[in-house]
């Protein structure tokens, strides 16, 4: 798969990976609890049982040895034919058609200066926040932006389901997941409402078999930004501009933005910081990156952790190809 991207693209993520997401999401709907997390824990306690086996001679070590490598590799080749062959799928700009501008700094400052100001002027309370609506909202959108986005909706039912360990979780950053074993697309009950629409529409991003984090990124982005609700678009725009303020670090203009920023705005980015330093625990959060690190590398993502980052060029291609955006429609931002 990886040495032939548009087989993978042509053949498994357009035409055998909707059927899978379709058909699995559909079963697993039915259930309110998380079908994945439940198989992650079995996974991990049956070391335990073998060893428990061994230890009252009912199991020989090589015995035991054999039932967990092959449980290993079961579970490693259902990873891939369940959805991680999207990972070999052809790159963004490929699927949707958008030219890659390479923008220099001043370019980059000024589309940064104009993009402050829109998240400063969509600032909104989020005292109230009606998450059933908002899924709603969510799946409109994906629905409206189906044809440049480039799959065939709905491919299946995305509603998100409550990490069942979610203080575990936040320990180490950790805001949702989605499931590739179950088709299912998860939500930290621990975060805040501010960042509830951005993180779920992220997550239905993977499960429409989007395995970079920087596409489902700018999926989440793009799919905020079209909502007709202010509290959604401001969310999607509100986490983009951090990746946009990290990218911006080290410039002579950076001090200038930064203050650009209102300070509603700031209070907020203050606020989501403050709450997950409290939920996080330093060792698990660097040894969770670690591995997301590792994980991502080995499967296609060269930049790894980095990829998240990889949005900001993703929302500068699509805000200046303005073919793009007048073939389906849409606002530069």
């Amino acid at each position: 798969m990886k040495q032939f991207p548009t087989l993978a693209e042509t053949v498994y993520s357009n035409r055998i990976y909707p059927v899978i997401a379709s058909v699995l999401s559909t079963i697993t709907s039915v259930f309110r609890f998380s079908l994945d997390d439940l198989f992650y824990f079995i996974l991990i306690v049956t070391p335990l049982f073998l060893l428990v086996f061994i230890l009252f001679k009912k199991l020989r070590l090589i015995v035991a040895g054999k039932i967990l490598l092959n449980i290993l590799a079961t579970v490693y080749i259902l990873f891939y034919l369940l959805w991680g062959f999207n990972y070999y799928r052809s790159p963004l700009q490929e699927r949707l058609g958008i030219k890659d501008r390479n923008p220099n700094t001043e370019e980059f400052v000024q589309f940064l200066r104009q993009y402050i100001q829109n998240v400063n002027a969509l600032h909104c309370s989020f005292d109230i926040l009606d998450k059933n609506l908002t899924d709603s909202l969510i799946e409109t959108c994906y629905k409206n932006l189906a044809p440049a986005l480039n799959f065939d909706y709905p491919m299946g039912k995305r509603k998100d389901k409550k990490i069942t360990i979610s203080g575990f979780y936040a320990k180490t950053g950790i805001s949702g997941y989605f499931g590739p074993f179950f088709n299912e697309v998860h939500v930290n009950k621990l975060v805040l409402p501010i960042e509830y629409p951005y993180v779920l529409a992220h997550e239905k991003a993977h499960q429409l078999g989007v395995t970079s984090e920087a596409e489902a990124n700018f999926y989440s982005w793009l799919v905020c930004s079209n909502s007709s609700s202010q509290q959604v678009r401001y969310s999607g725009n509100l986490f983009i501009l951090l990746h946009f303020m990290r990218q911006a670090y080290g410039l002579e203009e950076y001090k200038s933005l930064a203050e650009q920023i209102s300070p509603e705005v700031k209070a907020d980015i203050k606020t989501v910081r403050d709450h997950w330093n409290k939920l996080r625990n330093a060792t698990m959060d660097k040894t969770a990156s670690k591995l997301n690190d590792a994980y991502l590398k080995h499967n296609n993502i060269k930049s790894g952790i980095k990829d998240y980052t990889g949005v900001v060029d993703h929302v500068m291609n699509f805000s200046l190809d303005s073919a793009f955006q007048q073939r389906y429609g849409l606002a530069p931002f």
